[in-house]
C-alpha cells in the first residue's frame, strides 16, 4: 500500500523540530511530515507570549547539543529570543517545506495488513479534513500545551476579559488598569513583575495563591560581547561552558532521594529562605517561606517577583481565597470584593492530556486510555517515557516520566529523539530495500513492537524509585495526577537516560515484517539457493581471474 510519507511527526516544537533535523543529520531522509496547529514553529515558545515570559534553564544548556548558539544576550532570555532560535534552527534545515501549519490530528488508526498508521488530519483555516498514511508516527505534542481550566464559579458573570497565560489577550492593554492574576507558579512570578513596573504599568495587580512555593535566588546577567566572541570563536569554549550547567544540575539531583538528599535540601531551605526573607517584604514571609521540603513542588526561580511585592501595586492574597467571579471582579470568602479589568489565569496545565486527545487506536483498536487502564491503573505510563505496547511504531517525546526536576526538557527530548531514531533504523532500512532496484539479502523489518512484559516491567521500575524520592513526600504538585501516581518525573540522573537511549535493549522489542512489504520484496529477495548460486559464482569468477594472474607471471 502506498505511503503519503514515511514518517507523521505530531508537533513542530522543541522536540519536533529536533526530531525532524536529526532525521536529516543523521540519516538524510526528508520523506517526512510535520503537522502543527499553530501558525508557525515553537510549540509552547510560540503559544506563550505572555509578559516577562522567559526561559528558567541556562540558555546554552537549553539549546539543542547539535544546533549551539553562541548569540544568546542573557543567561535566562525572553520568549522572543528562545522563539527566534527555534525558528532558525527550523530554517537552516529547512523546515518549513515539510510542516503543514494551522492543523490538527483529529484520529490516527494503526492498520496490520498494511503495518501503517492512517492518519486523519484536520485543517483549521479550512476545516477540510484528510487521511495521510504513513510508516512511523511520532507524538512531539508536549505535556504542557493544554491549559487547565478554571473551576472557580461565576466565570461567565464576569464583564471583563478573562484569559491563561497561555493563551494571553494582547488586545488588552493593561496601563493603569487593575488586574486580578490566579496562581503562584512560574508564570505567574513572570507575570506580575512584568506587568507592575515602568511608565506602563498596572494601577494594581492583586495575585492570588493557595501554596507556597520554594522561590529560588536567579541572577540573570547579559552576556558581554567579549564573552559572546569568546563562545563563537574559541574552539571548544561553548561545549565547555556548556558542560559546565550540566554537570551542576546533574549534582542538584543528589538533592531527591528522601533520605540521603536531606542534608542538601537542608542547605538550600536555609540559604533560599534566607534569600526570601531579605528580598520580599516581611508581612508576607509567613506564607512565602514554605512548610514543605524543597524539591517536592517545582522550584520558581525569581525574575524579580519577589522584589516587586515591595510596590504599592502589587498585593498578595494567600488567607481569602476566592469564591466566586462577579461582574466587576471577584469576591473572596470574607466577602471582599476585588476589582478587576482583566482576569489572569495562571493556574497550570493538563499534563499528558494532549496525547489521549490525538484519538489513537493501537493493535485491535485500543486506545491509550484502554492500554493505561490495563498497564498503569488509567495513569499515563510509557516505557522509557517514549513507547507504548500495543502501539507498532508509534514513538512520544516528552511522554509519561520524561521530566526532570533537576535537568533540561531539551535534553530529555534529545535522548529520547536518537534513542527512536536507533529503534526505527530497521524500518527505514526496510523502506530503502523496498524502493531499491537491487536484490534484497535476508528479512527486512518494517514493525517494531515493544513487547508488553517489558513495558510493564520499565514502568512498575520507575514507580518503585520515584517512592524513594522528595516529589512523593506528600505535597501537592503538577507531577502528581489525580490518583497521587507521579507520571511526570523521572526517578533517576539524566546521563542514565542519555546511556540507555545510546544502548537499546533490543530484547524489550520484537521485529517483524507486514504483508505488504513481504509481498513488495518478495520478488527481489534471495533465497538460500539464490545466494549459494551468486556465492559460487562469484567465486569461480575469483579463482579463474587469480589462475589467469598466475599464468601471466608464469610466461613473464
Amino acid at each position: 500500500m502506498e505511503l503519503d510519507t514515511d514518517i507523521i511527526i505530531i508537533g513542530a516544537g522543541m522536540s519536533g523540530i529536533g526530531f525532524a533535523v536529526q532525521l536529516i543529520r543523521q540519516y538524510g531522509h526528508r520523506n517526512f511530515e510535520l503537522i502543527e496547529k499553530s501558525a508557525q514553529f515553537g510549540g509552547t515558545w510560540f503559544s506563550n507570549t505572555y509578559p516577562g515570559c522567559g526561559v528558567d534553564i541556562e540558555a546554552h544548556y537549553y539549546s539543542y547539543s547539535f544546533c549551539l548558539n553562541p548569540d544568546w544576550s542573557q543567561k535566562y532570555p525572553l520568549q522572543p529570543e528562545i522563539l527566534q532560535y527555534f525558528e532558525n534552527v527550523a530554517d537552516k534545515y529547512d523546515i518549513g517545506k515539510h510542516t503543514r501549519f494551522q492543523s490538527v490530528v483529529t484520529s490516527a488508526n494503526w492498520e496490520e495488513s498494511s503495518g501503517t498508521w492512517l492518519v486523519s488530519v484536520r485543517n483549521l483555516e479550512t476545516s477540510e479534513t484528510y487521511s495521510r498514511r504513513c510508516k512511523i508516527l511520532i507524538s512531539a505534542v508536549g505535556v504542557l500545551s493544554e491549559p487547565n481550566e478554571c473551576e472557580i464559579p461565576g466565570k461567565s458573570s464576569f464583564q471583563g476579559p478573562i484569559f491563561h497565560t497561555a493563551e494571553w489577550d494582547h488586545s488588552f492593554d493593561w496601563k493603569g488598569k487593575e488586574i486580578v492574576v490566579i496562581g503562584n507558579g512560574c508564570s505567574a512570578s513572570q507575570v506580575v513583575p512584568a506587568i507592575s513596573e515602568g511608565d506602563g504599568a498596572v494601577k494594581k495587580v492583586v495575585q492570588f495563591a493557595r501554596q507556597a512555593q520554594w522561590v529560588f535566588e536567579r541572577p540573570n546577567p547579559p552576556y558581554s560581547s567579549l564573552f559572546r566572541w569568546t563562545m563563537k570563536w574559541v574552539p571548544l569554549a561553548m561545549r565547555s561552558y556548556r558542560a559546565v550547567q550540566n554537570y551542576y544540575t546533574e549534582w542538584d539531583y543528589q538533592s531527591f532521594p528522601i533520605e540521603s538528599g536531606a542534608p542538601i535540601r537542608k542547605m538550600y531551605a536555609d540559604y533560599q529562605g534566607g534569600y526570601i526573607r531579605k528580598t520580599s517584604p516581611a508581612k508576607y514571609h509567613e506564607f512565602l517561606i514554605p512548610k514543605t521540603d524543597v524539591g517536592c513542588k517545582r522550584r520558581v526561580m525569581d525574575t524579580d517577583y519577589l522584589q516587586c511585592l515591595h510596590r504599592d501595586n502589587v498585593e498578595l492574597v494567600y488567607q481569602d481565597p476566592i469564591e466566586e467571579f462577579v461582574a466587576n471582579g471577584v469576591r473572596t470568602k470574607s466577602g471582599r470584593v476585588v476589582r478587576a479589568d482583566a482576569i489572569v489565569l495562571a493556574n497550570g496545565f493538563k499534563v499528558l492530556k494532549p496525547l489521549p486527545s490525538l484519538n489513537l487506536h493501537g493493535e485491535r483498536g485500543a486506545t491509550v486510555e484502554d492500554h493505561w487502564d490495563k498497564v498503569s491503573g488509567g495513569s499515563p505510563s510509557a516505557y522509557f517515557a517514549t513507547c507504548l505496547s500495543g502501539f507498532p511504531n508509534f514513538f512520544i517525546m516528552m511522554g509519561p516520566n520524561s521530566a526532570s526536576g533537576h535537568g533540561s526538557v531539551s535534553y530529555t527530548s534529545e535522548c529520547q529523539i536518537n534513542f527512536t531514531l536507533r529503534v526505527i533504523k530497521p524500518i527505514l532500512n526496510a523502506l530503502r530495500a523496498q524502493r531499491s532496484i537491487l536484490p534484497v539479502i535476508g528479512q527486512k523489518a518494517d514493525i517494531v513492537r515493544l513487547k508488553p512484559d517489558a513495558e510493564q516491567a520499565d514502568i512498575d521500575t520507575v514507580q518503585d524509585k520515584l517512592k524513594g524520592l522528595i516529589f512523593s513526600s506528600g505535597c501537592t504538585s503538577w507531577a502528581l495526577d489525580q490518583t497521587g501516581r507521579n507520571v511526570t518525573m523521572y526517578p533517576d540522573f539524566q546521563y542514565k537516560y542519555w546511556l540507555r537511549s545510546i544502548f537499546v535493549s533490543w530484547s524489550d522489542f520484537e521485529l517483524s515484517t507486514s504483508k505488504a512489504v513481504t509481498a513488495a520484496l518478495a520478488p527481489k529477495t534471495l533465497g538460500v539457493s539464490s545466494w549459494l548460486t551468486i556465492s559460487t559464482g562469484i567465486a569461480a569468477a575469483g579463482y579463474l581471474l587469480h589462475r589467469r594472474h598466475l599464468l601471466s607471471a608464469a610466461l613473464r
